[in-house]
């Protein structure tokens, strides 16, 4: 048995894409996995599963997103080590004051993190991005609300990743 946490984009923000957690947690437990928890209602959870792929689970989850919900949205899974090596390998560790201001960007492929090389001309002063094979990870000293970085990830640029600020991904990761 494995511990996976799955992240999913775009959810319950605003009217559309809306996947209420305790009916996600019961689809995610419909699906065969156990030890189900969900975390805040922006389309985080855990579970134990019997299965070892995180892409077949990331498939399975986005049928049953569609399915149950009618929702069309990237799905990313990643196992707890994996989540334990983004934590790890942050290479901008913010302080905690910080973590609300600091996204990680998680991605099925490796390509979708590449692709977000193209937020360096975006950067504002203060700013800092690192992507790595893993996760990419954005500072928005001045907050996301004034990060035209932040607003691009957020946004079309960052279309098949999806983010969590630093708090949230700790969470996940004690959690998983």
């Amino acid at each position: 048995m494995s511990r996976f946490a799955v992240l999913l984009r775009g959810v319950n923000v605003g009217k559309a894409n809306r996947v209420p957690m305790a009916d996600f947690r019961a689809m995610l437990e419909a699906l065969g996995h156990s030890d189900v928890k969900t975390l805040l209602n922006s389309g985080n959870a855990v579970f134990t599963s019997t299965r070892r792929s995180a892409d077949k689970l990331a498939d399975e989850i986005g049928a049953g997103l569609r399915e149950s919900f009618g929702v069309t949205t990237p799905v990313v899974v990643k196992s707890a080590s994996e989540l334990q090596a983004i934590v790890e390998g942050n290479p901008i560790v913010p302080p905690e004051a910080e973590h609300g201001r600091f996204l990680v960007a998680f991605a099925m492929a490796p390509d979708r993190l590449a692709a977000l090389e193209s937020l360096r001309p975006l950067l504002l002063p203060g700013e800092r991005l690192a992507v790595t094979a893993h996760a990419a990870y954005l500072h928005c000293a001045n907050g996301l609300l004034e990060s035209r970085a932040g607003e691009a990830l957020l946004g079309k640029v960052g279309k098949g990743v999806t983010s969590r600020n630093w708090g949230t991904t700790l969470k996940l990761a004690a959690l998983v």
